[in-house]
Parts: structure tokens; sequence; C-alpha cells
């Protein structure tokens, strides 16, 4: 992926001005729906060094691998909704739509995320049906 295309977390800006730097560790996100928009944009370059540091160490699966990719087409990312409950929680609900093979699927996910020492972290999620 070029630096210049789109990014793909759905902000409509260039990947250098938006979940690029936070992937370089140039800066770190400032609230947990930007640090859930990069994490999408880690799964659609496989990006697992960042999935891994933006996971909670207490809930980051052990050994933690992004498996094959090759067969995997990100399609998009919606965000449904976005709440803090106190300055160091908070829920992102989302839909990222992909294929496999072809194949379409659709995650729905309401995760919550933590602030520590003031970087986000993703901690789990409870996926739902449609």
């Amino acid at each position: 992926m070029s630096v210049l295309e789109t990014c793909p977390c759905g902000s409509n800006q260039q990947l250098e001005q938006c979940c690029l730097p936070y992937h370089l560790g140039l800066i770190i996100p400032p609230n947990a729906e930007i640090l859930m928009r990069s994490r999408y944009t880690a799964y659609v370059r496989a990006d697992e060094a960042y999935l891994k540091a933006t996971w909670h160490p207490d809930t980051l699966p052990s050994p933690f691998q992004l498996g094959d990719q090759a067969n995997t087409r990100w399609l998009g990312l919606s965000i449904k909704h976005y709440q803090n409950s106190d300055p160091d929680h908070a829920v992102v609900e989302f839909v990222a739509r992909y294929k496999v093979n072809g194949r379409a699927y659709r995650l729905h996910e309401v995760g919550r995320f933590v602030r520590v020492q003031a970087r986000w972290y993703y901690l789990n999620g409870a996926t739902t049906d449609d």
C-alpha cells in the first residue's frame, strides 16, 4: 500500500496524514476511536507489531498471530458508536467488512478500551449479531 493512498480507516485522509504516524510510533492515538481506526488500518496492512503494542497485555492472546492474510481483503470500517464511560475507559462499536477467498464477512463488535499512562489500549470486544 502506498502512503499516498487514502487511509483504510475511513477518514478520507491520506495514510501518511492519518494512521501511519501512529503505526510508526511518531504520535500516540489521542482517544479510543482513533486507536480503533488505527488498529483496523493495521489489520489492512498486516502490521502485527502495532496490533500487539496496542492490545492491553492482560488480554493479549498468547501467542498472537495474524495468520495468513494473503487471501483476506479488507473492505471498510464503520464506527457506529463511541463513548467514554470515564476519562480512562471507552467503548467503540464498529463494523469491519472483509472478504476471505472471495466470501464476504462483517465483524460487528463493541470493543472496550482503557487508557494507561496516557496511552489507549484495546482490552476486548463482544461481537453482536445483526
